[in-house]
Protein backbone atom coordinates (compact mmCIF):
# COMPACT_ATOMS: atom_id res chain seq x y z
CA UNK A 1 0.00 0.00 0.00
CA UNK A 2 1.42 3.77 -0.84
CA UNK A 3 0.42 4.56 2.91
CA UNK A 4 3.16 2.20 4.08
CA UNK A 5 5.96 2.93 1.86
CA UNK A 6 5.81 6.80 4.47
CA UNK A 7 5.75 4.19 7.67
CA UNK A 8 8.03 6.03 10.35
CA UNK A 9 10.03 2.63 10.63
CA UNK A 10 11.38 3.07 7.43
CA UNK A 11 11.33 6.55 6.98
CA UNK A 12 15.31 7.47 6.46
CA UNK A 13 16.86 9.84 9.63
CA UNK A 14 17.81 13.00 8.12
CA UNK A 15 21.51 13.38 8.01
CA UNK A 16 21.90 16.80 10.72
CA UNK A 17 25.42 16.48 11.32
CA UNK A 18 25.82 19.87 9.04
CA UNK A 19 22.80 21.40 10.97
CA UNK A 20 23.81 24.14 13.67
CA UNK A 21 21.27 23.49 16.18
CA UNK A 22 23.18 26.26 18.97
CA UNK A 23 24.36 29.49 17.94
CA UNK A 24 24.45 31.24 21.80
CA UNK A 25 23.37 34.21 20.90
CA UNK A 26 21.73 36.40 23.65
CA UNK A 27 18.82 37.75 22.24
CA UNK A 28 16.15 38.28 24.90
CA UNK A 29 15.36 40.84 27.36
CA UNK A 30 15.41 41.15 31.23
CA UNK A 31 11.62 41.06 31.29
CA UNK A 32 11.32 38.12 28.37
CA UNK A 33 13.71 35.76 30.17
CA UNK A 34 11.64 36.33 33.31
CA UNK A 35 8.26 35.47 31.81
CA UNK A 36 10.07 32.49 29.69
CA UNK A 37 10.90 31.46 33.25
CA UNK A 38 7.45 31.25 34.71
CA UNK A 39 5.67 29.82 32.18
CA UNK A 40 7.69 26.93 31.79
CA UNK A 41 8.56 26.39 35.46
CA UNK A 42 4.95 26.46 36.38
CA UNK A 43 4.16 23.63 34.51
CA UNK A 44 6.95 21.08 36.10
CA UNK A 45 5.71 22.52 39.68
CA UNK A 46 2.38 22.35 39.92
CA UNK A 47 0.71 20.54 36.36
CA UNK A 48 -1.12 17.69 36.08
CA UNK A 49 -1.20 17.04 32.58
CA UNK A 50 -4.90 15.60 31.16
CA UNK A 51 -5.24 11.79 32.37
CA UNK A 52 -4.35 10.64 28.34
CA UNK A 53 -1.30 12.61 28.29
CA UNK A 54 0.91 11.46 31.03
CA UNK A 55 4.46 13.13 30.02
CA UNK A 56 5.02 16.64 28.42
CA UNK A 57 8.29 18.80 27.72
CA UNK A 58 7.78 22.96 28.68
CA UNK A 59 10.76 24.73 27.17
CA UNK A 60 11.95 28.12 26.49
CA UNK A 61 14.26 29.88 23.66
CA UNK A 62 14.97 26.02 22.23
CA UNK A 63 15.12 25.66 18.21
CA UNK A 64 12.31 23.44 16.68
CA UNK A 65 13.07 21.62 13.26
CA UNK A 66 10.61 20.52 10.87
CA UNK A 67 12.26 20.36 7.60
CA UNK A 68 15.79 19.20 7.37
CA UNK A 69 16.05 22.36 4.09
CA UNK A 70 14.67 24.92 6.34
CA UNK A 71 16.04 26.90 9.35
CA UNK A 72 14.47 25.75 12.74
CA UNK A 73 11.77 28.02 14.52
CA UNK A 74 13.12 29.22 17.48
CA UNK A 75 9.78 30.18 20.20
CA UNK A 76 10.16 32.34 23.44
CA UNK A 77 7.99 29.33 25.08
CA UNK A 78 6.48 25.82 23.63
CA UNK A 79 4.73 22.94 25.47
CA UNK A 80 4.23 19.48 23.64
CA UNK A 81 2.37 16.65 25.59
CA UNK A 82 2.96 12.95 25.47
CA UNK A 83 7.07 13.70 25.32
CA UNK A 84 9.94 13.44 27.65
CA UNK A 85 13.35 14.62 27.52
CA UNK A 86 15.52 11.96 26.14
CA UNK A 87 17.70 10.36 28.45
CA UNK A 88 20.97 11.34 27.05
CA UNK A 89 20.97 14.33 25.94
CA UNK A 90 24.45 14.51 24.87
CA UNK A 91 23.62 13.12 21.98
CA UNK A 92 23.09 15.57 19.25
CA UNK A 93 19.68 14.85 18.21
CA UNK A 94 18.48 14.83 21.27
CA UNK A 95 19.55 18.59 22.36
CA UNK A 96 17.13 19.94 20.43
CA UNK A 97 13.44 19.54 19.08
CA UNK A 98 14.22 17.59 15.98
CA UNK A 99 9.98 16.92 14.92
CA UNK A 100 11.16 13.56 13.20
CA UNK A 101 12.86 12.61 16.72
CA UNK A 102 9.86 13.40 18.56
CA UNK A 103 7.04 12.12 16.38
CA UNK A 104 4.58 15.59 16.57
CA UNK A 105 5.14 19.26 16.33
CA UNK A 106 4.55 21.34 19.83
CA UNK A 107 1.10 21.35 21.06
CA UNK A 108 1.46 25.05 22.08
CA UNK A 109 4.10 28.32 20.97
CA UNK A 110 4.30 31.37 23.08
CA UNK A 111 5.89 34.16 21.63
CA UNK A 112 6.72 37.38 23.26
CA UNK A 113 6.95 40.66 21.50
CA UNK A 114 10.04 42.72 22.52
CA UNK A 115 10.23 44.30 18.46
CA UNK A 116 8.55 44.73 15.57
CA UNK A 117 11.18 42.55 13.90
CA UNK A 118 9.87 39.51 15.36
CA UNK A 119 6.86 39.51 12.52
CA UNK A 120 4.81 37.51 15.09
CA UNK A 121 1.72 38.19 13.07
CA UNK A 122 2.56 37.70 9.47
CA UNK A 123 5.52 34.93 8.69
CA UNK A 124 5.41 33.19 12.15
CA UNK A 125 2.01 32.57 12.31
CA UNK A 126 2.28 30.91 8.99
CA UNK A 127 5.50 28.82 9.60
CA UNK A 128 3.83 27.68 13.18
CA UNK A 129 0.62 26.26 10.84
CA UNK A 130 2.62 24.90 8.87
CA UNK A 131 4.64 23.14 11.59
CA UNK A 132 1.26 22.21 12.47
CA UNK A 133 1.29 23.90 15.87
CA UNK A 134 -2.09 23.43 17.92
CA UNK A 135 -2.10 26.29 19.65
CA UNK A 136 -0.52 29.86 18.54
CA UNK A 137 -0.16 32.83 21.25
CA UNK A 138 1.33 36.55 20.90
CA UNK A 139 2.00 37.74 24.21
CA UNK A 140 2.56 41.65 23.40
CA UNK A 141 2.86 43.34 27.24
CA UNK A 142 4.20 46.68 25.60
CA UNK A 143 1.51 46.58 23.08
CA UNK A 144 3.83 47.03 19.85
CA UNK A 145 1.62 45.30 17.40
CA UNK A 146 -1.82 46.71 18.49
CA UNK A 147 -4.33 47.29 21.51
CA UNK A 148 -4.32 43.40 22.16
CA UNK A 149 -1.92 42.54 25.13
CA UNK A 150 -2.94 38.77 24.46
CA UNK A 151 -3.86 36.97 20.95
CA UNK A 152 -4.54 33.08 21.34
CA UNK A 153 -5.17 30.87 17.84
CA UNK A 154 -5.99 27.62 16.91
CA UNK A 155 -5.13 25.59 14.25
CA UNK A 156 -8.05 25.00 11.92
CA UNK A 157 -6.69 22.82 8.83
CA UNK A 158 -3.61 24.81 7.49
CA UNK A 159 -4.14 27.94 9.07
CA UNK A 160 -4.84 29.60 12.45
CA UNK A 161 -7.91 31.30 13.35
CA UNK A 162 -7.70 33.85 16.34
CA UNK A 163 -9.55 32.67 19.31
CA UNK A 164 -12.07 34.28 21.71
CA UNK A 165 -11.06 32.91 24.78
CA UNK A 166 -8.11 31.78 26.28
CA UNK A 167 -9.06 28.37 27.07
CA UNK A 168 -6.95 25.86 24.98
CA UNK A 169 -9.25 23.24 25.82
CA UNK A 170 -7.08 20.24 23.79
CA UNK A 171 -4.36 21.13 26.22
CA UNK A 172 -6.18 21.17 29.83
CA UNK A 173 -4.80 24.73 30.19
CA UNK A 174 -5.44 28.46 29.95
CA UNK A 175 -3.78 31.59 30.33
CA UNK A 176 -4.25 34.86 31.85
CA UNK A 177 -2.69 37.85 32.66
CA UNK A 178 -2.06 38.57 36.30
CA UNK A 179 -0.75 41.70 37.97
CA UNK A 180 1.68 40.91 40.74
CA UNK A 181 5.24 40.24 42.01
CA UNK A 182 7.53 37.77 40.41
CA UNK A 183 11.22 37.51 41.07
CA UNK A 184 10.97 40.92 42.70
CA UNK A 185 9.13 42.68 40.02
CA UNK A 186 5.46 44.03 39.98
CA UNK A 187 4.65 43.81 36.21
CA UNK A 188 1.54 42.39 34.10
CA UNK A 189 2.76 38.67 33.24
CA UNK A 190 1.34 35.99 31.64
CA UNK A 191 0.16 32.77 33.68
CA UNK A 192 -0.93 29.39 33.29
CA UNK A 193 -4.53 28.88 34.87
CA UNK A 194 -7.62 26.34 35.18
CA UNK A 195 -10.36 26.22 33.66
CA UNK A 196 -11.93 28.79 36.46
CA UNK A 197 -9.21 30.99 35.73
CA UNK A 198 -7.60 30.26 38.98
CA UNK A 199 -3.28 30.88 38.35
CA UNK A 200 -1.19 27.80 38.82
CA UNK A 201 1.64 28.50 41.14
CA UNK A 202 5.33 28.50 40.58
CA UNK A 203 7.03 26.37 43.05
CA UNK A 204 7.90 29.36 45.35
CA UNK A 205 4.19 30.59 45.77
CA UNK A 206 3.48 26.98 46.74
CA UNK A 207 5.74 26.51 49.43
CA UNK A 208 4.94 30.02 50.63
CA UNK A 209 1.28 29.07 50.97
CA UNK A 210 2.38 25.63 52.89
CA UNK A 211 4.42 28.07 55.05
CA UNK A 212 1.00 30.30 55.70
CA UNK A 213 -1.43 27.29 56.23
CA UNK A 214 1.59 25.81 58.68
CA UNK A 215 1.24 29.01 60.58
CA UNK A 216 -2.10 29.61 60.61
CA UNK A 217 -2.46 25.81 62.21
CA UNK A 218 -0.35 27.19 64.77
CA UNK A 219 -2.31 30.13 65.69
CA UNK A 220 -5.30 27.76 65.61
CA UNK A 221 -3.63 25.63 67.85
CA UNK A 222 -2.26 28.33 70.19
CA UNK A 223 -5.65 29.86 70.41
CA UNK A 224 -7.48 26.77 71.20
CA UNK A 225 -4.43 26.09 74.11
CA UNK A 226 -5.10 29.60 75.50
CA UNK A 227 -8.86 29.23 75.65
CA UNK A 228 -8.84 25.70 77.34
CA UNK A 229 -6.48 27.22 80.06
CA UNK A 230 -9.43 30.16 80.38
CA UNK A 231 -12.20 27.81 80.89
CA UNK A 232 -9.85 25.86 83.10
CA UNK A 233 -9.28 28.89 85.32
CA UNK A 234 -12.93 29.91 85.26
CA UNK A 235 -14.23 26.48 86.74
CA UNK A 236 -11.32 26.36 89.47
CA UNK A 237 -12.97 29.59 90.77
CA UNK A 238 -15.81 28.10 90.73
CA UNK A 239 -14.51 25.65 92.72
CA UNK A 240 -14.84 22.50 90.00
CA UNK A 241 -11.72 20.62 89.48
CA UNK A 242 -11.22 20.56 85.76
CA UNK A 243 -9.34 17.20 86.14
CA UNK A 244 -12.41 15.45 87.70
CA UNK A 245 -14.90 16.76 84.96
CA UNK A 246 -16.00 13.77 82.58
CA UNK A 247 -14.41 13.43 79.29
Amino acid sequence: MVQEAFSADIAPTPDISQLIIEDDTPVDNFRSEKQQRLLTEVLYSSWVPPTDSQTFIAAANVGVFYNIGLPPLVPDVFLSLDTSMPEDWREKKNRTYFIWEFGKAPDVVIEIVSNREGNELGSKLRDYARMAVGYYVVFDPLQILGDKILRTYQLAVRRYVEMETFWLEEVGLGLTLWEGLFEGKQDIWLRWCDKEGNILPTGAERAQEAEQRAKQAEQRAHTAEQRAEQLAAQLKALGIDPDQLPN
